[in-house]
């Protein structure tokens, strides 16, 4: 609705003037007033829309906020919910193979237990054995050889593991008559084992020390002299060995077998 407030007033303003009573002039002083009453009541309504306006286009910005934050929300929601499941497989996998474990856990307490009662086997042998070798020590030499023939027959399983067949180690002995090798005279004997055109020098003892281990090296230096080829692998063989023998032999490149070591 629109009042064109100039001629109201002007109209207002003819009427005071040709107004000739008093009465007349309060009205119009009235209808003066509640002109501007309506003016004043009109522009607050005008502010009040303008003001309804702005509120409302906020209102709808904050809804498409929301709306943006529900999608937002179901998106997670799927996420969460893709998680979990894949959690839930998860924690079926890790049980299945915790039972696993469990069980091969098992298994291998059983093998730990008779891997014990084998070494303790092997050590109540090794014993055994180096109570022999000292009586047949002191025997003699056919008593020597026997004895060799038991040590390797104790760690067989050993030497089989390394390709190497007891029964083919060899015997061989070197005279040095003019002392060109060795001392004047003396015998040298090598226990040799050869395969597929490697040759393994062997030393076999009850009781292998510092010396037995330089002296096994010694005959090596001599083997390659008398033959013009290095043995392929020096091999010490021995039920016990001294904690030094056993750090010499490491550095001199000897493989060693043996049942225990003695500090």
């Amino acid at each position: 609705m629109s009042i064109d407030w100039s001629r109201l007033e002007e109209v207002v303003e003819r009427v005071v003037r040709r107004a000739r009573a008093e009465e007349l002039k309060d009205i119009a002083d009235a209808i003066r007033t509640l002109a501007d009453y309506v003016k004043k009541g009109f522009d607050i309504i005008a502010e009040h829309s303008k003001t309804i306006a702005e509120h409302s286009k906020r209102i709808e910005e904050l809804s498409k906020r929301v709306e943006e934050h529900s999608k937002r929300l179901e998106e997670h929601s799927k996420i969460l919910q893709e998680h979990s499941k894949r959690i839930e497989e998860l924690s079926k996998r890790v049980e299945e193979l915790t039972k696993a474990v469990q069980g091969q856990g098992k298994v291998l307490a059983e093998h730990s237990k008779r891997l014990e009662e084998h070494s303790k086997r092997i050590e109540e042998l090794a014993r055994e054995v180096g109570k022999q070798g000292v009586v047949l020590g002191s025997i003699g030499r056919r008593w020597g050889r026997d004895l060799e023939k038991t040590v390797l027959e104790l760690y067989r399983h050993v030497l089989e593991e390394r390709g190497i067949i007891p029964e083919k180690i060899e015997k061989f002995t070197y005279v040095d008559v003019d002392g060109r090798y060795y001392v004047k005279g003396s015998k040298i004997e090598f226990d040799i084992y050869m395969h597929n055109e490697r040759v393994y020098l062997v030393e076999i003892k009850s009781h292998a020390d510092a010396e037995d281990v330089e002296w096994l090296y010694k005959r090596a230096e001599i083997y390659e002299k008398l033959t013009g080829r290095k043995p392929d692998k020096l091999i010490l063989v021995a039920i016990h060995i001294d904690e030094d023998a056993y750090a010499r032999a490491k550095e001199l490149g000897i493989e060693v077998i043996y049942g225990a070591i003695i500090p």
